[in-house]
């Protein structure tokens, strides 16, 4: 089976929230279908048939978070030695060649990936143009409105 990448804080992430479906909502579910049965016939029951749908939801999430902790490759990036090229987990600072614009993303795993907290998923068109480039390197980005270049200002491992 293929090990999915994962930074350290994505594996904690992921612990939580399963730590959290396990430990409230899984038992919060489990009171609200007794709460439901206990209203009497089922069939017409809209709360039984909420709740079960709920219980549905939380077990499949509960499995799907446990086999991507199960096949995750957990990488530090403080602990990468990459001699300054951009890999996963990198911190990498761009510049738009375009526009000028300063851009800084961290290059993650798919389920950790957050534009809003400059956060980009490994198999991103930007982040495949960047894996193996060095600092002063121009990235080619093939982008929705054409190619767009950016120039990797600086890679760090933090």
């Amino acid at each position: 089976m293929n090990k999915t990448p994962l930074t350290v804080y994505g594996a904690e992430q992921l612990r939580e929230e399963l730590h959290r479906l396990k430990t409230v909502d899984r038992p919060s579910v489990i009171a609200a279908i007794a709460e439901a049965r206990s209203h009497g016939d089922l069939s017409e029951n809209a709360e039984y048939d909420a709740a079960k749908e709920r219980q549905g939801f939380i077990e499949g999430r509960i499995m799907e978070v446990e086999g991507k902790l199960s096949h995750a490759q957990i990488i530090d990036p403080k602990l990468l030695d990459a001699d300054g090229r951009c890999v996963f987990g990198a911190t990498v600072e761009l510049e738009d060649m375009d526009s000028g614009q300063i851009v800084v993303y961290q290059i993650v795993g798919e389920d950790e990936a957050n534009i809003k907290a400059n956060k980009i998923s490994i198999s991103s068109p930007i982040a495949r143009a960047l894996i193996g480039k060095y600092a002063g390197d121009i990235a080619e980005v093939q982008a929705p409105g054409g190619i767009r270049e950016y120039e990797i200002i600086d890679v760090r491992y933090i």
